[in-house]
């Protein structure tokens, strides 16, 4: 499980990446208030996050970086606007956590054969073991 600095900076993160589009819509603030409560962050420190971001700290876990992966894969699609934009920074993100360009991709791919573009959790897990192993 991360720390809090740890999960801080994955909030913060996910607060700069719903605000790829200059604004934080209201389904994305409800969602990342969700994993906030998830990491045991306060509202306050929420709030705090939304005008002063922290610097990104890489998770030591592998597998914490898939779910962290996972939580945007379902963030770019909660308001059905995805952009480009929002896809290379999804793709580049996932880079920058040492996740396989590989998996990455076919996570991108199969993202547009789900309801709602939601890849679900088994699948995409089971496509980092894959290029895990």
């Amino acid at each position: 499980m991360p720390n809090r600095v740890e999960k801080l900076s994955l909030l913060s993160e996910m607060i700069a990446f719903a605000k790829t589009d200059k604004k934080l819509k209201r389904i994305e603030c409800n969602f990342l208030l969700g994993i906030s409560k998830q990491l045991n962050i306060s509202r306050a420190d929420f709030d705090y996050l939304i005008e002063h971001p922290i610097n990104y700290v890489n998770l030591e876990s592998y597998s914490e970086r898939i779910v962290q992966f996972h939580r945007l894969v379902l963030l770019i699609d909660i308001d059905q606007e995805r952009t480009q934009t929002e896809i290379v920074k999804l793709y580049n993100y996932g880079l920058r956590m040492g996740l396989s360009h590989e998996s990455i991709n076919k996570v991108l791919y199969l993202m547009e054969g789900f309801p709602n573009m939601m890849v679900p959790a088994e699948v995409l897990i089971d496509i980092f073991k894959v290029q895990y192993n």
